[in-house]
């Protein structure tokens, strides 16, 4: 469905929810939401997008902090205790991530979560579907302009969800294609540690020690990703400039594997075990000089 298909679609505005509510409120809140968005989708005759919410009803005991089924929508999806997680994930998606799209998204937060929780049972990862994301064949993608209303959303989302997690938790932000670039506008507090660029674009900024951050900043490309192939330059307003996985960047690099631009969360991927070193806390092992690492994020989770 096109966007311009999309943008009709009927849906109640979201749930009017206490800034201070607890994860569980927001959940049951935003689930009577997702419902009645599935019904009134149904009976404008949009089926499809109607199908694919009744599917992010189904699976499982849907947890999301905020859903708003207008347009293109956006949601943001809590796997795992989020109250009792001392590490949380934090997936920034790229173009073309829409409610449409969903259990694309989703699928690869599922595929962390389990990867993490297989090393770590206080852990959690949350799908942040919290801004509007430019078509993947637009002029839109080519500029910053959507990533600096995004980081305008998406840092007090992350004051926020610091105090609902576990009592001295550890946020990582793992931004993939167009996610970096929102990323890397966000400002951070001492909650997030980490923050991984994966299939970036560039970032807009010159080095990793330009982002608004104390974070430590990690970079990786699958050897089968096309935006490889993408010129990292900037002209005016148009393109991101340096490449994050360029030494000169300054980011630490972590091994990615074979795989191509979606890739990089499904099961059984050396792109996957990497990320979920990152947040487990391989960062604290590994080396501090980028161009020469002893440790990389996979080894040190293994370790």
């Amino acid at each position: 469905m096109s966007a311009a298909a999309s943008a009709d679609v009927p849906a109640p505005p979201p749930a009017a929810i206490a800034e201070d509510a607890v994860p569980r409120s927001r959940y049951a809140a935003n689930q009577v939401g997702l419902a009645e968005a599935a019904r009134m989708a149904d009976e404008a005759g949009r089926t499809g997008r109607a199908a694919k919410l009744r599917a992010m009803e189904a699976a499982g005991a849907a947890q999301f902090l905020a859903f708003d089924g207008r347009g293109r929508g956006r949601a943001v999806e809590v796997f795992g205790d989020l109250e009792t997680a001392d590490r949380v994930a934090v997936l920034v998606p790229g173009s073309d991530t829409t409610l449409d799209t969903y259990q694309r998204f989703r699928a690869g937060a599922v595929a962390l979560q389990q990867r993490l929780q297989a090393e770590h049972p206080r852990s959690a990862v949350v799908a942040w579907l919290g801004y509007d994301t430019p078509g993947t064949v637009s002029t839109t993608v080519l500029t910053a302009e959507r990533a600096d209303l995004a980081a305008e959303e998406l840092a007090p989302f992350l004051d926020r969800l610091s105090r609902m997690a576990g009592p001295g938790s550890q946020l990582s932000l793992l931004c993939h294609s167009y996610g970096s670039v929102v990323c890397a506008r966000t400002p951070t507090g001492p909650a997030v540690t980490d923050i991984a660029l994966f299939g970036s674009p560039g970032t807009g900024a010159d080095s990793a020690g330009e982002l608004p951050t104390e974070a430590r900043v990690w970079a990786g490309r699958g050897d089968g990703d096309w935006i490889a192939d993408v010129p990292h330059v900037r002209f005016g307003a148009i393109g991101f400039g340096a490449d994050p996985v360029d030494p000169a960047f300054g980011a630490r690099p972590f091994v990615t594997g074979p795989g191509g631009h979606s890739d990089y969360l499904k099961p059984g991927t050396e792109s996957l075990d990497s990320l979920a070193g990152i947040v487990l806390g391989a960062a604290d092992t590994a080396t501090t000089t980028p161009t020469t690492p002893t440790t990389t994020a996979s080894e040190a989770a293994h370790a």
